[in-house]
């Protein structure tokens, strides 16, 4: 018989802080930034490095919370296509960020508002698709379709997407890669195995990042963003126009350093586990007293892993583009730490009205960051006229007619970004006070 499970609000609060936090680090107003705000240069780490790990974290205790209801029940051939199919449709999400809407603004004739409404129709039809509103989503995306049909047939050239460009690596990508293997594991896998596969693989993952050389390197070093295998592994595989174009010599979602993302998901099951009780069930008197063995237990493991993370950092550092093993451990125990702190505020004092707007983002985290970044791409995009008679972004204008006036760029930049997350908040809650919840 399954065993119920009260429902953890603070893993739902924490999850909305993590998709608020990567949501508002995302979209700045322009640089520069203040530095919790931005990525470490290459090694080292900041706030910001914390939030997707965190987010990985979040889907291993997910993970272990749901599919563990599963296997209790038995695992049947059901429980494998559910997680194949979220796996790919998590995947697609992410393309889907990076293909729509199919054009680029400025290197096709057509004129802009004529992309926009192309834009806004397969965006309403991605949003009917997550809702299951599978009809609706269906005709807008073949309205879309017609529309480009019909541009295209008046003359306008309103497809201007290159694909031979097109990222195959991504954030949501590396999730999906992630979930699908952590689900995998834990489904044939007890708690001891999962720790010795995760011990196993970031010692691996160590020795080959520092030991196997680099054609065309005379050293390999993780202090060097070509001189490393998993950016030279990126460079051969992916190739350079299908990787991050910032990075140009490697993907900070690659191949090889997904490996050790993995762990970091893994982390995640292993706590979630711990919170289920099925490693605390000897310690348990009261419902009391077995809620602060659990959170004892996540600051204990938290200090534990930062510790061992910070001292590993001094021979592999951290860097979260690669992944390595210190930062595995540094932000695993990061994410127990304030997962704990979240568990003791919320589970255990009751203390949850601070936590409303992460609870609003956390019950639709996925469509928030998938139509976000929509949007981010297409104020980046669309054009307008500027006061000195040039075509900027509306993205810029904002900035120049708005925050800048009132602000030095760096405050500006922040108002911006703080402003970007209050009106998604908005949104979110229009969704959350009708229960709609957009899952995959």
């Amino acid at each position: 018989m399954a065993v119920s499970q009260e429902r953890l609000v603070s893993l739902d609060v924490f999850r909305g802080m993590t998709i608020a936090g990567m949501v508002l680090v995302n979209n700045p107003g322009t640089s520069p930034v203040y530095w919790p705000l931005d990525h470490a240069e290459w090694n080292g780490l900041t706030p910001t490095d914390w939030i997707f790990p965190f987010f990985l974290f979040i889907v291993g205790v997910s993970i272990s919370i749901s599919l563990g209801r599963r296997s209790q029940e038995g695992i049947t051939r059901d429980t494998y296509i559910q997680i194949i199919t979220r796996a790919g449709t998590i995947y697609l999400l992410g393309a889907a960020i990076s293909i729509l809407p199919f054009f680029q603004f400025q290197s096709s004739d057509a004129p802009d508002p004529l992309k926009m409404i192309v834009w806004l129709i397969l965006s309403a039809a991605l949003f009917f698709l997550l809702l299951r509103k599978y009809y609706i989503a269906a005709g807008l995306a073949a309205a879309g379709l017609l529309g480009i049909a019909a541009f295209n047939l008046a003359g306008y050239n309103i497809v201007g997407y290159s694909y031979g460009t097109l990222r195959i690596a991504g954030v949501l990508q590396r999730i999906s890669v992630c979930y699908l293997v952590t689900a995998l594991v834990f489904l044939h896998t007890n708690w001891k195995q999962q720790v010795g596969i995760s011990i196993f693989l970031l010692l691996a993952y160590w020795l080959v990042m520092t030991v196997i050389p680099v054609p065309g390197c005379e050293i390999t070093t993780v202090s060097d963003k070509a001189c490393n295998l998993a950016a030279y592994l990126d460079r051969s595989i992916l190739t350079e126009n299908h990787i991050w174009r910032n990075g140009k010599v490697y993907d900070p979602e690659g191949i090889l350093a997904t490996i050790p993302a993995i762990v970091t998901t893994i982390s995640g099951v292993l706590a979630g586990t711990w919170l289920a009780g099925t490693q605390a069930a000897s310690l348990r008197n009261d419902g009391g007293s077995d809620k602060l063995n659990k959170v004892s237990g996540l600051f204990f493991f938290g200090v534990i892993l930062l510790a061992i993370g910070l001292i590993w950092n001094s021979y592999f550092p951290m860097n979260k583009s690669l992944w390595t093993s210190s930062y595995v451990l540094a932000t695993t125990g990061l994410a127990l730490l304030v997962l704990g702190a979240c568990y003791w505020l919320i589970d255990i004092k009751g203390y949850k009205k601070w936590a409303w707007p992460f609870r609003v983002f956390g019950a639709n985290a996925l469509a928030l960051f998938v139509f976000t970044g929509l949007f981010a791409r297409m104020i980046a995009a669309y054009r307008v006229t500027g006061s000195d008679g040039q075509l900027i972004s509306v993205q810029r204008w904002i900035m120049n007619h708005i925050f800048l006036p009132i602000a030095q760029p760096i405050d500006a930049s922040w108002m911006f970004a703080v402003t970007f997350i209050l009106l998604w908040l908005f949104l979110m809650w229009l969704l959350y006070r009708k229960n709609m919840y957009i899952k995959v």
